[in-house]
């Protein structure tokens, strides 16, 4: 890989529940995704991983710089992300890919709208004032600080579902038991369209990993999801989307 970190991927399946049962909650109790386990070492939450391998692998300096002020630029940018960007990025990509998996209902909008609505200060804040200062989030060159950022924001451009229809096409009041349409249809998220800062910037960070990499990194996300195709507990799945439905709400 880019850094030459060796590891063993272990896909998750949130479709399934699979971040809820016994095997997984003994890697981390909290039932989220990632976790890293190394050895005997058990570690969550994804900038604790992040730094975990940039000290033990001895990254690139530029992923966590080791002058202070630098280093402190990083750390500033991923303590403000966890609710300024991440939450809400996350909360979208729940929205327009996870609920409507688990309920079999196309997404709502009205709910999608005001999720973005949650998002838009932070990209304000970076296209308009971060960005205009310096090509990357942290410092002049890529670091941990764009790499949380461009996974939290592609997630939300290329998350993607098989919308409900009814025999007639899109009908909430119809009758007609409801269908899934055969092609899969991305809810439109391009969180860069407005911020021409943010989108040169994206630009960069994906020329810098290479497009190869952010395809593969993705890969999960840019698969349709088709209810059909699961094999789920009913009973789960109500459980998920009522948990859903209450954090979203």
């Amino acid at each position: 890989m880019k850094n030459g970190i060796p590891f063993e991927l272990r896909s998750v399946e949130l479709g399934r529940g699979e971040h809820l049962k016994p095997e997984f909650l003994k890697v981390n109790p909290l039932g989220k995704v990632p976790a890293l386990k190394d050895g005997d070492f058990l570690l969550a939450e994804s900038v604790a991983i992040l730094l975990y391998l940039s000290r033990k692998y001895h990254a690139a300096a530029h992923w966590y710089p080791p002058e202070l002020q630098a280093c402190a630029r990083v750390d500033e940018y991923l303590a403000w992300q966890h609710t300024a960007v991440q939450l809400p990025a996350t909360n979208i990509y729940l929205c327009k890919s996870l609920l409507p998996y688990f309920s079999e209902q196309s997404v709502d909008p009205v709910c999608l709208d005001r999720l973005l609505g949650k998002l838009k200060p932070a990209l304000q804040h970076l296209d308009r004032e971060v960005l205009a200062a310096k090509p990357f989030l942290a410092t002049e060159e890529l670091s941990l600080a764009d790499l949380m950022a461009f996974t939290e924001l592609m997630q939300v451009c290329f998350s993607c579902l098989l919308t409900l229809w009814g025999d007639s096409g899109p009908k909430a009041e119809s009758p007609a038991p409801a269908t899934l349409s055969p092609q899969p249809t991305a809810v439109g998220c391009d969180v860069f369209q407005d911020w021409p800062r943010l989108a040169a910037w994206q630009a960069r960070v994906e020329a810098a990993l290479g497009p190869e990499l952010v395809r593969d990194a993705h890969r999960l996300v840019l698969q349709p999801r088709d209810p059909r195709d699961a094999q789920r507990d009913p009973k789960l799945a109500q459980e998920l989307v009522q948990r859903l439905l209450e954090r979203l709400s």
